[in-house]
């Protein structure tokens, strides 16, 4: 009996590093994913500035 519960242990502890493993590339995946998103927002955020500025300066001349 102690034989076969160290065997179910040690057969649970495997699926649960096999899981974690598993989980964590998952995570890993959806972390460079929303790096990636979050990026591309700075760089829009960036784009809309530089376009808020040229409305800006044009509207400033067409009201001199």
């Amino acid at each position: 009996p102690l034989g076969q519960v160290s065997e179910l242990a040690e057969q649970l502890e495997e699926r649960l590093f096999h899981r974690y493993g598993f989980h964590n590339g998952l995570i890993q995946e959806r972390l460079q994913a929303l790096g990636d998103v979050l990026e591309r927002v700075e760089e829009v955020q960036a784009e809309l500035r530089r376009i808020c500025c040229t409305v800006e300066a044009a509207y400033q001349e067409l009201c001199l």
